[in-house]
C-alpha cells in the first residue's frame, strides 16, 4: 500500500509540476502585461529552487525525488523572460544567467557552502514570497498574479515532503525549511492574496 500511495504521490507530482507555471504564464501572455508580479521575488524563488535541485544531485538523492525541479526552473525561467520583456528590462536577462550559471558552481565548491545555503533557502522562499506581497500591497492591485499557480505549488510542496521522507530517510532533505516554509508561505499568500483582491474591488 505504502508503495502504491508512494507511486501516485511522484506521478501526480510530477503531472502538476509539468504545468504549474502555465497559468501564470498564460495569464502574462493574455493580458500582455506583468503588472502585479515581481521580478525580486521571481529571481528568489529562482535562487531557492537552484539551491535545492544542487543539494539534491549532490548528495546523490534519487532521481525521482527531485525530478520535478528542473521542469519548474525551466518554466520560471520563461516567465523571468515575459516579465522583464513586458517591463521592458530585457538588457538584464543576460546578467542574470550568468548569475545563476556562476552560483551553481560555485554552490559545490566546498561541502559547507552547500549545507550553507540549503539552510539558508527557509529564508530566501519567505523573503520571494514576502516580496510579492509587498509589491501586491504596494501596487493595491492582483494584476496577473494566478491563484491557481499558488495552489498548484502548495499541492507539490506537500507530496514532496512525503516522497522525499519515504524514499531516501532523510529528515533534513524531506522536513526541510525550505519546502515546509514554502508550503505555509504558499497558504499565506493565497489568503491574502484574495483579501488583497477583495479589499480593492469594495475600493472601487
Amino acid at each position: 500500500m505504502a508503495l502504491t500511495v508512494l507511486d501516485v504521490a511522484h506521478w501526480s507530482t510530477w503531472a502538476v509540476c509539468a504545468v504549474i507555471k502555465l497559468p501564470q504564464l498564460a495569464a502574462v501572455l493574455q493580458a500582455g502585461s506583468a503588472r502585479g508580479l515581481s521580478v525580486s521575488s521571481l529571481l528568489l524563488e529562482l535562487a531557492g529552487f537552484i539551491v535545492f535541485l544542487r543539494y539534491q544531485i549532490y548528495y546523490g538523492y534519487p532521481l525521482q525525488t527531485y525530478l520535478e525541479y528542473p521542469i519548474i526552473i525551466a518554466q520560471d525561467v520563461i516567465l523571468l523572460l515575459c516579465i522583464l520583456h513586458f517591463f521592458g528590462k530585457m538588457k538584464r536577462a543576460l546578467f542574470f544567467a550568468v548569475i545563476f550559471w556562476g552560483g551553481w558552481y560555485m554552490l559545490t565548491l566546498r561541502k559547507w557552502i552547500i549545507d550553507l545555503a540549503m539552510n539558508l533557502c527557509t529564508f530566501i522562499s519567505a523573503a520571494s514570497k514576502l516580496v510579492q506581497l509587498w509589491c501586491l500591497w504596494q501596487t493595491k492591485d492582483s494584476g496577473q498574479v494566478s491563484a491557481l499557480t499558488w495552489s498548484l505549488s502548495a499541492y507539490t510542496c506537500a507530496t514532496r515532503i512525503f516522497t522525499t521522507l519515504v524514499t531516501t530517510n532523510d529528515l533534513a532533505g524531506s522536513y526541510h525549511p525550505e519546502k515546509t516554509a514554502r508550503a505555509r508561505e504558499c497558504n499565506r499568500f493565497f489568503n491574502k492574496w484574495f483579501k488583497i483582491k477583495t479589499w480593492w474591488m469594495q475600493e472601487q
